[in-house]
């Protein structure tokens, strides 16, 4: 059993922005990018450039100020099930157990409980969690407990999956093994993603294009889209190739240069 095609959303930002009350500079500005459903969009920059607020404006978790944000068509005014969200801290309940923070969603939404039950097995095969359904998130590594993260969410049946730096508190092998896990699980599902990582490496890996960010209160500039960097790499990628490590190093310097060229832009 593995997880049904979902109906995956476009998720359309036209002049979107970020501006809090009293600041003279916007945490986001001016971003216009279209993800066409199905696609994984990963976000990179320099801390405080605005990818997580960028990201919690597509979940609803923040309000835009300036633009018009869209998912599937409709315009975001706060959070949705259509678009499931995983952060770094995974969130569980930690008295429930991993099939019953699995059932959460679909329980709170009143399914039929076969259709609950059918969901969470659908989940728990997808992210090869089945023999611990009955454990307590304290009882799973850190991978694991991911995983459930993953699955409680596409329990929900999204249309879009947002994640915030997911991966980032795991270690180097387990890290790697939940990219592969991604992968398939978004292949099979069809979902649209939209990723936010610190590693380049990882947004290359991962992503059918990366917006490179730049900018932010810290640096006295709003935060902006430097470029939009398709990832032409055809199959299975492999970061060792000299085609990966040429568009890796091509974000590597947008990354580190997208702040002296906005400055120079604003000094003209």
């Amino acid at each position: 059993m593995s997880i049904p095609p979902q109906n995956a959303a476009d998720i359309v930002m036209k002049g979107v922005g970020k501006r809090y009350p009293g600041s003279p500079i916007a945490a986001v500005e001016d971003v216009d990018i279209s993800i066409a459903a199905g696609e994984v969009v990963c976000i990179v920059g320099a801390s405080g450039c605005g990818k997580s607020t960028l990201l919690r404006m597509v979940a609803g978790f923040e309000t835009t100020t300036e633009g018009s944000l869209t998912v599937g068509g409709a315009e975001v005014k706060g959070p949705g099930p259509e678009r499931g969200v995983v952060f770094q801290d995974y969130g569980l309940f930690p008295w429930l157990t991993v099939r019953e923070n699995i059932e959460y969603g679909p329980r709170q939404a009143r399914l039929p409980r076969a259709v609950v039950k059918e969901r969470a097995n659908a989940a728990l095969e997808s992210v090869g969690l089945t023999r611990v359904a009955a454990s307590f998130p304290h009882q799973l590594s850190g991978g694991m407990q991911q995983r459930v993260a993953i699955a409680r969410l596409l329990a929900n049946t999204p249309a879009v999956l947002l994640m915030d730096e997911p991966f980032g508190a795991l270690d180097a092998l387990t890290r790697t093994e939940m990219q592969h896990e991604l992968q398939r699980i978004q292949r099979e599902a069809g979902i649209t993603v939209l990723f936010v990582t610190h590693s380049i490496e990882e947004a290359v890996y991962l992503g059918d294009r990366v917006l490179v960010m730049a900018g932010g209160t810290a640096h006295g500039i709003s935060g902006h889209v430097r470029e939009i960097v398709t990832v032409d790499l055809p199959g299975v990628r492999d970061a060792t190739s000299p085609e990966f490590n040429a568009i890796e190093r091509r974000i590597d310097a947008l990354v580190h240069a997208g702040n002296a060229q906005r400055l120079d832009a604003v000094a003209v």
